[in-house]
């Protein structure tokens, strides 16, 4: 199973303002920009984070877009949720009503497990702790071994 561009460009996108939580707007170029993503797909992006609350949009000269919460209070199932819709590797483990096998499909019990670890990681999981991670990756990036 694979999330979409929108999920992984978005949650890059969200954690690109995060990085930038508290020093002003963020312009959607220099996100675009610093996460190699296209402007014109990240418009979209922001456009739907934007309708559900997790980012605000400035305007003016110097203006741009911030969090519209903490890092630390936004969670990756909420970012993913927002982009991608349900996990659910197949549409039977959030709608029984789809099939008929449900009362004796093993694979199905597989399915909605992989959805529940899957759901597991992404609540528990902040854009605080996606900040720490990059931080930590690029302070061994600058780490040189001399022999």
């Amino acid at each position: 199973m694979r999330l979409s561009t929108r999920a992984r460009y978005g949650t890059r996108a969200m954690l690109e303002l995060a990085l930038g939580y508290g020093k002003g707007p963020i312009p959607l170029r220099e996100v675009a920009e610093r996460q190699e993503i296209s402007e014109k797909y990240l418009e979209h992006l922001i456009f739907s984070l934007r309708s559900a609350g997790l980012v605000k949009s400035i305007r003016g000269m110097h203006g741009g877009y911030l969090l519209a919460k903490p890092p630390f209070q936004i969670r990756l199932d909420e970012v993913v949720r927002v982009l991608e819709g349900s996990i659910a590797p197949v549409e039977c483990v959030d709608d029984p009503s789809l099939c008929g096998r449900v009362r004796f499909c093993v694979t199905r019990d597989i399915w909605a497990e992989m959805k529940e670890a899957m759901a597991a990681v992404l609540e528990s999981t902040t854009l605080q702790d996606l900040v720490e991670r990059q931080k930590e990756k690029e302070q061994s990036e600058g780490t040189m071994y001399h022999i």
